[in-house]
């Protein structure tokens, strides 16, 4: 695990790093990308989440009453970008079951290129909660950088973003954007290319997840 910039962890799991490389394969199937994208999230996740508050609790055990510590606070929420975010939900919920889960929908504005929100539906009160958005692929970052405006729009402070594979040009723009979140990469590739694909990426991880062309 690196710390490439301030707020911004690059994985160098052995783990990590081979599933990733898997799920590169063209010949990886739908079911096996669809497993190893959640098994990633919650290898990542379990990093991710090292801060999470804890309070003392009091519990009974067979052999006497302790003190012992627990997630405090309000729930902690998963926040998927549709529709390709959604396949590293349950990853984060094997962690953390109990956790909400709210949705945040875009589309881009085929003259002007900017994103808009079509849906967005977050578990209240979102301002009390550690919010984790996940995207598997972090490529030009306009997605990632707006869902990140709505969600602090409507209230939400404690942010982490996670994606398994990012491009520079997309880290350096939602970094630059939103410096006080904490980003989590599973690789960071070498590049975008002409049409905006990140290179060598893994194409598209939504069509790959769901099995859609």
């Amino acid at each position: 695990m690196d710390l490439l910039m301030d707020n911004v962890t690059v994985f160098t799991h052995p783990l990590i790093q081979h599933k990733i490389s898997i799920l590169r394969d063209k010949r990886t199937g739908t079911n096996e990308f669809r497993a190893l994208i959640e098994e990633i999230a919650m290898l990542m996740g379990f990093e991710a989440l090292r801060d999470l508050p804890l309070q003392d609790v009091e519990v009974e055990t067979p052999i006497e009453t302790c003190m012992t510590p627990m997630i405090a606070g309000k729930k902690m929420a998963v926040v998927p970008i549709l529709r390709a975010g959604l396949g590293m939900v349950n990853g984060i919920l094997a962690l953390v079951p109990s956790a909400k889960v709210g949705h945040i929908g875009l589309y881009r504005d085929e003259k002007t290129h900017e994103p808009h929100e079509y849906y967005c539906k977050l578990p209240s009160p979102i301002e009390q909660r550690t919010i984790v958005v996940t995207d598997p692929m972090l490529a030009t970052g306009g997605s990632a950088t707006a869902a990140v405006d709505f969600i602090k729009q409507y209230g939400g402070k404690h942010i982490k973003f996670m994606a398994i594979i990012a491009a520079p040009e997309g880290l350096k723009r939602l970094h630059e954007a939103h410096p006080d979140i904490q980003i989590y990469v599973g690789h960071l590739d070498r590049q975008l290319n002409e049409n905006a694909y990140i290179c060598p990426g893994l194409g598209d991880a939504g069509d790959r997840i769901f099995g859609t062309k």
